[in-house]
């Protein structure tokens, strides 16, 4: 049995053709948007693969995708997964010489761009050694530099709708790019059928998975339609275009903007009866939170069941104050990484006081890095998983020897993340081993010390780092955003507040105020960032 991604599509789309696929939203206040059924969706992506193979590109060979959201981000991954070359994302925030690094660490042979972003793709393409052809969406501006590129649009009309591609494998590759914050980024080779089962589910994120590749058609087919997955961050993370393919494998609808507006995003919510809503953590809910209580009070967001976030937490205050707004949601906190798939769910008392707590599947332990063995009770170890794992990271066998591994009869990945695990089995998550804060002997996890900040009625957002000192070897401090119109903050009023959720050593000795936490387009931490301006103040 082959578990294909593009043969899965394909499956999808001749179960339920005329349904709707892919609904996209332009720009704000425009009223652009674009829809496709399935079938539309699957003839507008074999023409982008058409135009792929006749421009040159084989199996096996690498396109990166350096797109802001849109109908031709997806299009191209279901074109490239047809024509079995593997998709690469790109991180639109970066410039030129982290693009440099990035097309040359990946072996792009070829690139998928907004017609925007040309400036910075010619500045960065003749140190591209492999990349050969380009493709632009969307027309340059006037001033932009020459670039020798073939218009989207224009490769689309010109290549056949149909189908007709060699036949594909399990084996055929997925890569997902991840990191940056705290390092170069690195790209993680997937199998396509590892990520099928580990990234999405099996087709049934929440039930069995399928047991054989027809298997998901059937369903398609038996059930009905009515759910609408809306992944609001950007698709170059991999959670949101997971996200996607998690809905086309369920045959259902898709919805996407080109950028995360609260405003819009709401508006979407009521207009499309949103069912099911992805975000990042606090940076991406509080917004949505000050929109239903400001410009959109009264949206109609009864239509959504579930809210769900991956890669940054949904803190236990700014939870409890959008279920008062939606009271009939269920607010998701997922753990997972482009390196596991799906690890777990916290569980419903996990927060400030408890810790991340969360139920994790079959496949996922915390284990002793050294020996790979599970940690007993109560015992710190890092998160691992084994089974459907990636094949390790691109062009890095130094790093994929240290996070890849094989043991017993199984190939595992070990994970950054530190852990205890309970009698229960339930797995509390301290935090990123290369986050933690060594202070005065101790040890200090910053995502705890965030979720105990984040809950004082003053703070819109916080993250924490470690600064070195004198007598503790490191401090714990707080980089915080004000909530607007909120008094002035003092180190004592946060100290008192978090007395009451933390012990003693992991109280901020040093508070910092800023006008803005900088996270990534997603809302990922940038802890590079917070340990910058924390020591700058510290002097």
């Amino acid at each position: 049995m082959e578990y294909n991604l593009a043969d899965l599509f394909e499956s999808v789309v001749d179960a339920v053709p005329d349904r709707e696929a892919l609904v996209y939203i332009d720009h704000p206040g425009t009223g652009a948007e674009r829809r496709l059924t399935y079938a539309q969706l699957d003839e507008a992506a074999n023409r982008i693969a058409h135009h792929l193979i006749d421009s040159g590109l084989r199996p096996g060979e690498h396109l990166g995708l350096h797109l802001y959201n849109g109908i031709e981000y997806l299009q191209t991954v279901l074109a490239c997964l047809k024509a079995r070359i593997v998709p690469v994302n790109v991180n639109y925030r970066y410039v030129e010489e982290e693009l440099v690094y990035l097309y040359q660490d990946a072996d792009l042979a070829a690139l998928v761009f907004d017609a925007e972003f040309t400036p910075r793709v010619a500045a960065a393409q003749p140190r591209a050694r492999k990349l050969r052809h380009l493709v632009r969406v969307g027309a340059p501006a006037p001033d932009a530099p020459p670039l020798k590129a073939v218009d989207f649009a224009e490769a689309e009309s010109a290549s056949s709708p149909g189908r007709g591609f060699a036949p594909r494998s399990a084996d055929d590759q997925f890569i997902i790019y991840t990191g940056g914050t705290t390092g170069m980024p690195k790209g993680v080779m997937w199998r396509q059928e590892d990520l099928f089962f580990a990234g999405l589910g099996g087709g049934a994120p929440t039930g069995e998975p399928v047991s054989r590749p027809e298997e998901l058609a059937e369903r398609v087919a038996a059930g009905g339609d009515g759910i609408t997955f809306f992944p609001t961050p950007p698709l170059m993370h991999g959670t949101s275009t997971l996200t996607a393919f998690i809905g086309f494998n369920f045959g259902q609808r898709i919805v996407i903007h080109r950028k995360f507006v609260p405003e819009e995003v709401l508006r979407t919510i009521e207009k499309e009866k949103v069912t099911s809503m992805s975000l990042v953590g606090d940076a991406m809910l509080r917004p949505l939170i000050d929109a239903l209580n400001g410009p959109m009070k009264g949206t109609d967001c009864s239509a959504m069941f579930s809210v769900s976030s991956s890669g940054a937490i949904m803190s236990d205050t700014v939870r409890a104050q959008f279920q008062a707004l939606v009271p009939n949601v269920m607010l998701l906190n997922n753990f997972g990484s482009s390196e596991s798939g799906f690890n777990g769910t916290a569980t419903d008392d996990s927060g400030a006081g408890s810790g991340f707590r969360l139920r994790v599947n079959s496949r996922t332990q915390v284990v002793d890095p050294a020996t790979y063995a599970p940690v007993a009770v109560g015992e710190i170890g890092r998160i691992a998983q084994r089974g459907n794992v990636p094949l390790g990271y691109y062009n890095d066998p130094k790093k994929t020897a240290e996070t890849f591994f094989q043991h017993g009869d199984e190939r595992w990945v070990l994970l950054g993340d530190m852990a205890t695990v309970d009698e229960e089995g339930i797995v509390t998550v301290l935090g990123r081993g290369s986050q933690c804060i060594n202070t005065g002997g101790e040890k200090v996890y910053p995502e705890e010390v965030e979720q105990a900040l984040k809950s004082h009625p003053d703070v819109y957002d916080a993250l924490v780092a470690g600064v070195p000192d004198p007598k503790w070897g490191n401090h714990v401090a707080a980089v915080v955003q004000l909530r607007e119109g909120a008094p002035e903050l003092t180190l004592d009023s946060v100290q008192d507040h978090c007395r009451t959720h933390l012990a003693g050593y992991k109280i901020p000795r040093q508070l910092v105020v800023t006008e803005a936490i900088q996270r990534s387009p997603s809302g990922k931490a940038d802890y590079r960032w917070a340990r910058s301006v924390a020591a700058e103040s510290a002097g």
